[in-house]
């Protein structure tokens, strides 16, 4: 079976569009340090699963790295995100440290959710994060109903969340679109796109060219752009904060990339193709962004391999922290669990 994978890539936008930022060269470097950030954690997920030191599930977003940087980078404090679960470096951004992530996933007591609950599903209200919903698309209509309070409250915060092209099929996708569109809502929604659903590729999931093509229909603004380049991402993402915060309404994104692992840690993959393992490999984000970043003067290549080198102790004292923290006492089980 085909798949059609084709980021939109760099020559698709005027070259000024990504060369004028305005971001100095401490912020790419920051862009830099969070997609290695990403990648080192779930690497390291990916292994301690297999030793059996994690508690539950795993799931990766290798490929999804300049993703999660640019959009999380484009946010204000008083924003409020919605996160997904190949986008914990929006996490990192927003504050959840690795340390407290890595307790997370190991069912620690001074988890986010005090070892109730496991991987991503993790917020923060303090921090404005609101933890994900397995049922992915049901994260839509949350960042939609957020946004509404912040509208109601003439507050200066925009929602962001995130889909991936798989989840744009169900009815949250659209009711949560429209309902935003309708009440021109302080909303960014971001399909992640890595051409397959778990094992579905695209060409079995809608008949449109592009998914960003329905926000015409929703009466909202959409933008295609290449979800392996940070700067792309950060770029349409803060065009697109800019637009809900002057009132003109929610903005629908398609970021194109590519999945370079299976879904969770417990699938091979077998079913795709190797025309689709070469081009991800081709297009992965990390090297990408190196050849870019040196190539424009943001950062050296010293720089950018102390960066990475950084990240790698940065994950080993997360996992050393978390490993060494207690496990929740059997009793906190039934505290914090139903509302009265």
């Amino acid at each position: 079976m085909s798949v059609e994978t084709a980021p939109v890539t760099e020559s698709d936008l005027r070259d000024d569009d990504l060369e004028d930022l305005r971001l100095s060269a401490k912020d790419y470097h920051e862009l830099y340090h969070i997609m290695c950030l990403q990648r080192e954690f779930e690497t390291r997920l990916y292994t301690l699963f297999k030793q059996g030191r994690l508690i539950g599930a795993a799931y990766a977003g290798a490929g999804h790295e300049a993703i999660a940087a640019g959009s999380g980078y484009a946010m204000a404090p008083q924003d409020v995100l919605v996160p997904l679960h190949r986008t914990i470096g929006t996490h990192f951004l927003r504050g959840h440290t690795p340390r407290i992530m890595m307790c997370q996933y190991m069912g620690r007591a001074n988890s986010p959710t005090g070892g109730k609950d496991g991987n991503m599903h993790c917020g923060d209200i303090e921090k404005n994060i609101i933890g994900m919903t397995s049922h992915l698309g049901a994260n839509i209509p949350t960042a939609a109903g957020i946004a509404l309070g912040l509208k109601l409250q003439k507050k200066d915060g925009v929602a962001l969340s995130f889909i991936g092209e798989g989840g744009t099929s169900i009815g949250d996708f659209h009711e949560g679109l429209n309902f935003a569109a309708v009440r021109k809502l302080p909303m960014v929604l971001i399909i992640e796109n890595n051409g397959f659903a778990y094992s579905t590729p695209t060409e079995l999931e809608y008949a449109c060219e592009n998914l960003v093509d329905r926000a015409e229909g929703y009466g909202m603004e959409g933008v295609l752009v290449d979800g392996t380049d940070v700067r792309a991402v950060y770029r349409a993402t803060k065009d697109a904060f800019a637009r809900a915060r002057a009132g003109a309404g929610p903005t629908l994104i398609e970021a194109k990339t590519y999945r370079l692992l299976g879904h969770s840690q417990q699938d091979p993959a077998k079913y795709v193709p190797q025309s689709y393992k070469d081009a991800a490999k081709q297009n992965d984000p990390l090297p990408k962004c190196e050849r870019d970043f040196v190539k424009s003067g943001y950062c050296t290549q010293d720089e950018m391999d102390v960066i990475k080198s950084n990240c790698v102790k940065e994950i080993d004292d997360a996992v050393a922290f978390a490993e060494s923290s207690p496990m929740p006492e059997p009793a906190e089980a039934l505290t914090g669990v139903y509302a009265v």
